[in-house]
């Protein structure tokens, strides 16, 4: 599943193509890619039709695009899961893709004709109308109701490290746990939960509780490090299930250490990596570099 680096790869693109953009038509060529949407394809293309798209935003792993209303802010926005093989990709209008489920025809003041196709393979992705609410930290910043919940990612502005760090003192789970729950840090998987451990020394087994707040700390700036890394570099792909807004592959698959490398030397020590079955998936460490260790708590 597409995290942070994706998305945020996504958003940034369609950004400058879709704010201030009309949108001129809907087409909705597959109903299931509505599961998330309250009410029947008709509603969603009903509701779209003639309304002026802002700039997109992100939280972690969810992306939406708030829709203006007539004379006045947007209070709904179309909400974007790219699931497992998601994309959204913008196109000239007379460009087809194959496997689009749903397509918006965009009238751009600067660009001009657009088209937006919501492409998905395995149908695991979704577009949704939802209504925006203020968030609990910030009255004045409006999230989709089905976003409320999440917490804030490690790159947004208002990230409070102080409030991330008390609450993961008090999880009784381990560290890798930790960081793939949306409520507590966003924007987190398997990759990346995978990467910034290999590069705090952290063993994803490793119980928060005995985590001290030093080796909280590095993680935490190591995440963001490697975060900031597969920005650049435009995140991971490995087939082309994740694509960016114009059909291109991220290559930061090219600058794993650990994860997806089991069987071949650890960068750091030589040792091999290996590679556990973790919640129905895998993680992948040093085990030498990333031992078990019996530490001091986060909370002392």
């Amino acid at each position: 599943m597409p995290e942070l680096p994706e998305v945020e790869v996504v958003r940034a693109g369609l950004e400058p193509a879709v704010t201030g953009a009309t949108i001129a038509s809907v087409h909705v060529y597959d109903a299931r890619s509505l599961r998330r949407h309250p009410g029947p394809s008709e509603d969603f293309i009903g509701r779209l039709g003639g309304r002026i798209l802002r700039a997109p935003e992100r939280r972690g792993k969810f992306m939406w695009i708030p829709i203006e209303e007539p004379g006045g802010e947007p209070t709904h926005a179309i909400v974007v899961h790219l699931g497992m093989s998601g994309q959204v990709l913008l196109r000239e209008r007379k460009v087809d893709d194959s496997l689009t489920r749903i397509r918006l025809e965009l009238d751009h003041p600067g660009h001009g004709e657009l088209r937006l196709n919501f492409v998905d393979q395995r149908i695991f992705g979704s577009m949704a109308i939802d209504e925006l609410v203020p968030t609990s930290d910030s009255p004045t910043q409006l999230v989709p109701a089905s976003v409320s919940h999440i917490a804030r990612d490690p790159l947004d502005a208002l990230f409070n490290e102080r409030t991330f760090f008390t609450r993961l003192a008090k999880k009784n789970t381990t560290i890798k746990r930790a960081m793939l729950d949306q409520t507590l840090i966003s924007g987190i998987g398997n990759i990346y939960a995978d990467e910034s451990l290999w590069g705090a020394k952290i063993h994803y087994d490793q119980p928060t509780s005995t985590l001290s707040r030093p080796r909280a700390v590095r993680l935490l700036a190591e995440v963001r490090a490697v975060l900031h890394q597969a920005l650049a570099e435009g995140g991971t792909s490995f087939d082309a299930q994740y694509l960016n807004v114009n059909g291109q592959s991220g290559y930061f698959a090219h600058s794993l250490k650990v994860y997806g490398q089991q069987g071949k030397p650890c960068p750091r020590c030589g040792t091999l990596v290996v590679r556990e079955s973790f919640m129905n998936r895998g993680s992948h460490f040093c085990p030498r570099c990333q031992r078990l260790r019996s530490v001091v708590s986060l909370a002392s």
